[in-house]
């Protein structure tokens, strides 16, 4: 069930509706409190989550529900033993159990195939291994979630959660559940028992992230698709102009996918009256590859920081222990995005670049206001350069691209229409990133009447209903 369908749409409507008017069960139903309500409105919401996630297969709705169950069970024991080893215990099947599932569905065929390639290089001859497992919807973000829980119930940074049902709605809450945001336990455990009121500002709010993110999905990403897909399914045919044009483009394609639904999920929490954590920051204005990872999925690479990157050792032993860290975070972090060489390649390049800029003493004028715009553009560059690998099925199409992009050559090009189409989308998401950067949007917002900006809203959404394809293109994410 997609957030841009119909579907969808008719299934929030209902969510929406029950959420805000069981309060008028107070009326009819004697000695039905405000507590007890709160309870039945939550209650309710894990009721759709659990009907969302079955819409997809319904029989991993017992998968999610047993991790859930178990990493319930652990952080409650864990509060109830002083023994360190038991507690240690605890932590380490909890976090075993959920690592040993994500490994079994996402990367069997990914160890099965590399072990017979690697057999067939000393001389055996196997033929390729591949088995039919099925890659349950959103289990390497709500994995993470699950660590990231058993993890802080470990260190006391926060207490086991005392109702299962509460600890099913955080892992199962359905604007996230799928491709993020990630959440942690602290941001959304307390907001689960917050008694939740109307508020018409907040709806708003919601509306607007959620329009904002349909457009930049079905108006921008899914439009880029039909020149990013035919290069990188046969890059040999096409010129370097028409390689250049669709590597930039899938760095625009990507971002509005991916930070499309992570507004609208933002803007369905709004709507219910939770909030959850920002995941984009403008990371194509970084003008450093650090600054980019602190602007891009920033749930994923805070996550890395805290749970990897830090328990490894951070940077607190010295140069070369650091870019050890560093690259072990970024190949693995490559790696949590799916189960190929190339996200390995992608994880390792990005933990090469990151080891090269803290490596490298960067004079003060570098920091200068009038030399920020190169170190922009150079940022954007590279990480272009990685998306390569990112996108390519394999690393001989990746070496084609990287290729054309350094000497030019001839092959199929886009019409001119083409060009001036994408041309028009890149051009008008860097005037909305500058002008975001620059002026206090929402401050101007305040100042817009309210028929202006309604109308401008309804236009928004009425055009991504006109652009969106008819077969309804999945968020790029959802694979992972």
């Amino acid at each position: 069930m997609l957030f841009p369908t119909f579907q969808f749409f008719v299934f929030f409507c209902v969510v929406f509706a029950v959420y805000w008017t069981l309060p008028y069960l107070t009326a009819i139903v004697p000695g039905l409190g405000e507590h007890r309500l709160h309870r039945l409105r939550m209650g309710w919401l894990l009721l759709a989550s659990c009907y969302f996630y079955m819409s997809w297969n319904p029989i991993f709705i017992l998968l999610i529900l047993f991790t859930a169950s178990v990493d319930y069970i652990a952080a409650r024991l864990m509060q109830q033993t002083e023994t360190v080893w038991k507690r240690r215990a605890l932590l380490i099947v909890s976090i075993t159990l959920n690592l040993g599932l994500l490994a079994f569905f996402k990367y069997t065929n990914f160890l099965v195939g590399t072990a017979i390639g690697t057999l067939n290089l000393f001389g055996f001859e196997n033929d390729p291994i591949v088995l039919q497992i099925i890659l349950p919807l959103g289990i390497s973000f709500y994995t993470f979630e699950t660590i990231s829980y058993i993890v802080d119930v470990y260190q006391g940074k926060i207490k086991p959660v005392r109702n299962l049902l509460d600890y099913a709605l955080y892992i199962m809450f359905f604007p996230h559940l799928v491709a993020g945001p990630i959440v942690r336990p602290h941001e959304f455990l307390p907001q689960i028992g917050q008694v939740k009121r109307w508020n018409w500002d907040r709806l708003q709010l919601g509306v607007q992230f959620f329009v904002l993110g349909l457009f930049k999905k079905a108006a921008i990403a899914d439009q880029l698709a039909g020149i990013v897909d035919p290069v990188f399914a046969q890059p040999t045919g096409y010129s370097s102009a028409s390689v250049w044009l669709a590597v930039v483009c899938y760095a625009a394609q990507i971002y509005c996918d991916f930070s499309g639904y992570s507004d609208m999920a933002v803007g369905l929490a709004h709507m219910l009256g939770f909030k959850l954590p920002r995941n984009f920051n403008l990371p194509y204005l970084a003008d450093s590859i650090a600054d980019f990872w602190r602007r891009w999925h920033i749930t994923l690479s805070s996550w890395l920081r805290d749970y990897l990157y830090i328990p490894l050792g951070g940077n607190r032993h010295g140069e070369w222990v650091t870019y050890r860290n560093l690259l072990m975070t970024m190949l693995l972090g490559g790696l949590w995005h799916g189960a190929n060489w190339t996200f390995v390649a992608w994880g390792l390049y990005h933990g090469l670049l990151l080891s090269l800029h803290r490596a490298i003493p960067w004079p003060r004028w570098t920091t200068s206001n009038l030399l920020r715009p190169f170190f922009t553009l150079g940022t954007f560059g590279l990480v272009s350069v990685g998306w390569v690998f990112f996108r390519a099925q394999t690393f001989s199409d990746a070496a084609v691209i990287l290729q054309k992009m350094l000497w030019p050559q001839g092959g199929q090009s886009f019409e001119p229409a083409v060009f001036a189409l994408a041309s028009l989308a890149l051009g008008g998401l860097l005037t909305g990133w500058v002008v975001s950067a620059l002026v206090d949007l929402r401050r101007i917002e305040r100042r817009i009447p309210a028929a202006v900006l309604g109308t401008g809203l309804a236009a928004a959404f009425v055009l991504a209903q006109i652009l969106m394809p008819e077969d309804g293109k999945a968020f790029i994410y959802f694979q992972f």
